[in-house]
This record gives structure tokens, C-alpha cells and sequence, in this order.
């Protein structure tokens, strides 16, 4: 316990945190991203360590949810991507039949 009462407390991670996962929902993940979930979790985890001010588990939990809410952000824009890519190619190749029927 002197090690934990001797760690300062994470607010400026659990700031952090919690803009990671305000951003993730932004990007579009919800409650059904497995990482999302996961970062949700590892917060609240996080919280009740703060009121046990067990700060360095607290730390802990709040920088892997961060890390969690990171991966759901840049999963769900890599999904949009592939979208809008495979979008893109279908219309290259609906251009491509239409040049070639005027053929």
C-alpha cells in the first residue's frame, strides 16, 4: 500500500481516456466494438481504483483503455476506408463498361 499511496492520481490520463473514447464513438464505434467494450470496462476499472486511491492501478487500467478506445477509433475508420475504396472501384468499373460499350 505505501507504493500505491506514494503514485500520484491519473487525472490527466483519465482525461485522456475519456477524449479517446468521446473520440472512438465519434469515429462511429458503439457499445458492440469488442475494443470499444473493452475500454469501457478497463475505466470503470480504473474509477474504482481512483475512489480506492489505488492510483497506480489506476493508471494502469486507464492507459489500456485509452489504448482499447485508440484500436476501436482506427478500426472503424479502416472499415469506413475499405468502404469507400471498394465504393470507388465499383464506380471505376461501371466507367470502364460504359467506355467500352461506346467502343
Amino acid at each position: 500500500m505505501v507504493s500505491c499511496a506514494s503514485d500520484p492520481a491519473p487525472d490527466e490520463q483519465i482525461r485522456l481516456t475519456e477524449q479517446a473514447l468521446t473520440q472512438a464513438r465519434s469515429a462511429g464505434a458503439s457499445e458492440q466494438t469488442e475494443e470499444l467494450a473493452q475500454a469501457e470496462k478497463k475505466l470503470a476499472a480504473a474509477m474504482v481504483a481512483m475512489k480506492d486511491k489505488d492510483y497506480r492501478e489506476a493508471r494502469l487500467q486507464a492507459e489500456q483503455a485509452e489504448l482499447d478506445a485508440r484500436l476501436a477509433e482506427a478500426r472503424v475508420l479502416s472499415e469506413k476506408s475499405q468502404l469507400e475504396v471498394a465504393e470507388l472501384n465499383r464506380r471505376i468499373a461501371r466507367l470502364r463498361e460504359q467506355l467500352g460499350a461506346m467502343q
